[in-house]
């Protein structure tokens, strides 16, 4: 039985969830009445807790795995394993000051207040930067400080920056951008490792479908050689004769972040009835 850990509220919490079911896990009570299920069809375990507490877990092997944000893990400095970037609950973490005060590069913060919920974070970027500030730490509503005469910056989570907005406050600096992390304990029982690597293969088997684009077109056989150097797919495109005398059915892959360009380049070759497929799961 594999014990991982994810946030039992918060902006990860729905998320961890969602991955946790699309790798076809099922499970049913909500941190909303337990803080911890079993997994009917898989040998998980799943403890809900607060995201500050679950790096400390994992090192303690109290869980084995758990979901947490880079930008907490960066803070707590906790020894877990890395094991997997899971492309969602993307932020950055900023500083930012009020709109009155110039920003023209980095010693501009020289010898200011910076209040933070993330004073290691800070710590390490202003050393790395030759900047001396005043770092005060505080827990929630960081963003009000500077108008309550605490600080004179602020380091904190960003996401569409309207809260900095609301408080008089224009992010400056980008000091990191963070996003959900599988991680793991380093000295994991092998058996523990086994199942671990199973939920892995499904996470990865998700995370590539949703990066790419199943295709399928029709096209002239004399502009087939054209439109494979287009579309090379995993190995090579797959082609299938039409009823049609001259004709053919090629099927293939495209990543989403070219995604447009090609059918734009396959509309050029010729191809003609392109179809677009989205793909469940996808296997490397």
């Amino acid at each position: 039985m594999l014990r991982i850990a994810i946030q039992k509220s918060g902006r990860l919490f729905e998320d961890s969830v969602s991955l946790l079911r699309n790798a076809g896990i099922a499970f049913g009570s909500s941190p909303n009445r337990l803080l911890r299920t079993q997994a009917s069809n898989f040998p998980l375990e799943i403890i809900f807790l607060r995201d500050d507490d679950i790096p400390e877990y994992v090192e303690g092997n109290v869980v084995d795995a758990g979901i947490i944000g880079e930008n907490v893990l960066l803070e707590k400095q906790k020894t877990v394993q890395y094991v997997q970037r899971l492309g969602f609950g993307g932020c950055r973490l900023s500083i930012a000051l009020p709109k009155g005060i110039p920003f023209t590069g980095k010693q501009s913060l020289e010898n200011l207040r910076i209040a933070t919920s993330y004073p290691r974070i800070l710590e390490s970027y202003l050393s790395a930067n030759a900047v001396r500030a005043e770092i005060h730490e505080i827990s929630g509503a960081v963003e009000i400080a500077p108008s309550l005469g605490l600080a004179d910056a602020i380091f904190d989570i960003v996401g569409t920056g309207s809260t900095l907005l609301a408080n008089g406050l224009k992010e400056v600096e980008t000091v990191l951008e963070s996003e959900a992390l599988l991680v793991a304990h380093p000295q994991l029982a092998p058996e523990k490792q086994e199942i671990l690597d199973r939920l892995l293969f499904r996470i990865q088997a998700n995370q590539n479908a949703k990066s790419n684009r199943y295709i399928l077109m029709n096209a002239p056989n004399h502009r087939i050689d054209q439109i494979v150097s287009i579309i090379p797919g995993m190995k090579s495109p797959t082609i299938l004769p039409l009823a049609t005398e001259g004709w053919s059915s090629l099927h293939s892959v495209v990543p989403e972040t070219i995604f447009w360009e090609v059918l734009e380049q396959l509309k050029e070759a010729g191809a003609e009835g392109i179809l677009v497929v989205p793909i469940e799961r996808m296997i490397l």
